[in-house]
């Protein structure tokens, strides 16, 4: 299909939008306590201020400030942007060895896995018992708790393509509001564990989050206290940096491109056709993981910026929120709002109930530090996660966010996005509810196992 000059001037002009919200949305947080209190990102304030003056809100009522035209470009952005989210998420990191990772991250893995799969547990198997019967949802309703919760918005949009293949076209647009729940959730609650837990005396580092600077509410870094953003590794006189570290995620996005296709050619004549609606995003994950494999072997490794690639990732991710949660279709949310909202309340119970009576008993020392860094993962986003544990570990003095550094390496791959975020609907749609809910099941168990014959599972909280 020919792309014009109209449609590339369309894009940037859509950019240009994003970009205003976004400053906009930067701007309110740094003048309204509320917010700074909240601890919503600017792109989260963002998103909300572009879905209230598109067509589904200012455009029932009063004149719509953001076309139409441009919500259905901003619709599908997230989807695209979320390769470059999960290519970066390896580039830049030095690889270490699995008995590094199972020593600092293994209890945390463990942990990790229970909530996360739980999420699919209690998800699907209330849409088994309650939500399929009653109001007629497909049984991987339940999935989108994970997809929206643990994934994120990003991979909730990169699901759209797989929704739609599985007959169930308002999959994406419901996980991206169980995102944006996800993400509302862990900075509320996250918020009020925290002051919680430190009144209780869990804490091992913070008496109280109001200890916090007013900068650091504010989300500004006072003159005396920036640090650089990243490493210059080359030249710029040969290659901008920037476009050095950028092209490499392009590279772990085209790898990740030939892999799918590789794969959906094998399968094409499979019965059934398990690949037909399985996305990039994990495909690219892995394309930058082989990238770094090989930068490790040949020495360009010390070549590739960690910092820089956060950038780019931080950039896509922030362009992603604010478009995913600006055209955010409200009539598809309110068309499934009862069957929806059911599963919201069930899945925020079982992580609460996993963050305050199983971490402290399945998690090592500074059980708190680590289960709210995992709450903030496993209901937001990452970044989410380490922000509360900036509030409550200020400084990083308690292991909490190693072990959970070490966890992701080989959580991610599988799940928040991963493998088993992609496939799970795709299964249950293919081979029913028993084999795939038996396979799930099985590997909590064998997580608790493993935790169990570790030596890391004990009483209380002490």
């Amino acid at each position: 299909m020919e792309i014009t000059g109209a449609q590339l001037t369309n894009l940037m002009i859509d950019i240009c939008w994003l970009s205003l919200l976004l400053l906009v949305g930067k701007y309110l947080r740094t003048r309204l306590v509320l917010l700074q209190r909240l601890f919503l990102p600017a792109s989260v304030i963002a998103g909300f201020i572009g879905l209230l003056l598109g067509p589904y809100v200012c455009g029932q009522h009063l004149f719509t400030f953001i076309p139409q035209e441009i919500m259905n470009a901003w619709s599908l952005y997230p989807g695209r942007l979320i390769n470059v989210v999960f290519a970066c998420l390896f580039l830049g990191f030095a690889v270490p060895s699995f008995k590094s990772i199972w020593k600092e991250g293994g209890p945390q893995l463990c942990y990790g896995w229970l909530v996360g799969m739980g999420q699919y547990m209690v998800g699907v198997g209330i849409s088994v018992i309650l939500l399929t019967p009653v109001f007629g949802v497909p049984h991987f309703f339940g999935c989108l708790l994970e997809i929206g919760f643990s994934g994120g918005h990003g991979t909730a949009a990169g699901m759209a393509e797989a929704f739609d293949q599985l007959g169930f076209q308002a999959g994406s647009d419901l996980g991206l509001m169980s995102a944006t729940i996800g993400v509302i959730s862990a900075v509320v609650f996250g918020m009020a564990m925290i002051n919680l837990a430190a009144r209780r005396g869990y804490t091992k580092v913070i008496k109280s989050p109001k200890l916090l600077s007013r900068a650091e509410t504010r989300g500004l870094i006072p003159p005396d206290k920036r640090a650089p953003g990243s490493i210059t590794t080359i030249s710029p006189d040969t290659l901008e940096p920037f476009a050095f570290h950028a092209a490499w995620v392009g590279v772990a996005i085209l790898i990740g491109w030939f892999m799918l296709k590789g794969i959906k050619s094998l399968s094409a004549n499979m019965e059934p056709d398990l690949f037909k609606a399985f996305p990039l995003f994990p495909l690219a994950m892995l394309g930058g993981l082989f990238i770094q494999i090989f930068a490790g072997k040949t020495g360009l490794s010390k070549y590739l910026d960690r910092q820089t690639f956060d950038r780019i990732l931080g950039l896509a991710l922030d362009f992603l929120v604010i478009s995913a949660i600006a055209s955010i279709k409200l009539d598809v949310f309110f068309a499934y709002f009862l069957p929806f909202s059911i599963l919201m309340v069930v899945g925020l119970v079982w992580i609460l109930f996993a963050t305050w009576f199983i971490a402290p008993r399945m998690l090592p020392d500074a059980w708190f530090e680590r289960s709210i860094t995992e709450y903030g993962m496993q209901t937001g986003v990452t970044a989410l996660g380490l922000l509360l544990l900036r509030v409550a570990d200020p400084n990083f003095k308690t292991p909490a966010a190693k072990s959970f550094g070490f966890k992701q390496i080989l959580y991610e791959p599988m799940l928040g996005g991963g493998f088993i975020t992609a496939a799970a609907p795709i299964l249950i749609y293919n081979y029913g509810i028993a084999l795939t809910y038996s396979i799930g099941a099985a590997s909590i168990i064998a997580a608790l196992a493993v935790a169990f014959f570790n030596g890391w599972i004990h009483k209380s909280r002490k």
